[in-house]
């Protein structure tokens, strides 16, 4: 007995026992998922009537989480050295099928489920408690007045120009072109 379910904009022919890849499912290593039917074919019985395959599930453990293989992509245009390059995984679960309908898989053929891997929280850094002792000559270095900068000065603003105080200089006018020589042969 075997069952042509849909899952991820796929369908996939799956029977009591197998291993399926699909792509990420909401659900922890363990869960029950239930995979909608399109096809039942028992022996020489198949049933693809949508009010009989309502009434039956396909139901499926999540055995883990994982990584696909890396798709690399690049594009590239010719003579203008346009490259660019990316790379991807697609996030996968893989999903073993317990039972379809009445049939079910017999509970020493389950896969053991994978355990799940919990992110390490990050370490704050704690201060040393272990700190030196000050030595004597700094404690006077640290006892004497230390010295503060003066703030930077800014530029004075320039003053707007008035047309009273000083002539303003033209601009030499642009430099002409030197005229072309007609030769004729």
């Amino acid at each position: 007995m075997y069952a042509i379910v849909r899952s991820g904009g796929r369908q996939e022919k799956v029977a009591v026992g197998d291993v399926i890849t699909l792509d990420r499912v909401d659900a922890t290593p363990g869960d029950s998922v239930v995979l909608p039917t399109l096809l039942i074919v028992d022996g020489d019985k198949v049933t693809s009537d949508s009010k009989t395959l309502a009434g039956i599930t396909v139901t499926g453990e999540v055995v883990s989480h994982g990584k696909g293989q890396k798709i690399e992509i690049l594009r590239y245009k010719n003579k203008t050295g346009y490259r660019r390059r990316q790379g991807y995984r697609a996030a996968l679960t893989d999903i073993q099928i317990v039972a379809i309908g009445s049939t079910k898989l017999a509970d020493k053929d389950k896969l053991a489920v994978a355990p799940v891997k919990k992110k390490a929280a990050a370490k704050k850094a704690a201060p040393k408690a272990t700190a030196k002792p000050v030595v004597a000559e700094t404690a006077e270095v640290a006892d004497a007045p230390v010295a503060k900068k003066a703030p930077a000065k800014k530029a004075p603003a320039k003053k707007a120009a008035s047309t009273d105080d000083a002539p303003v200089a033209k601009k030499a006018p642009a430099k002409k072109a030197a005229p072309k020589d007609k030769t004729e042969e």
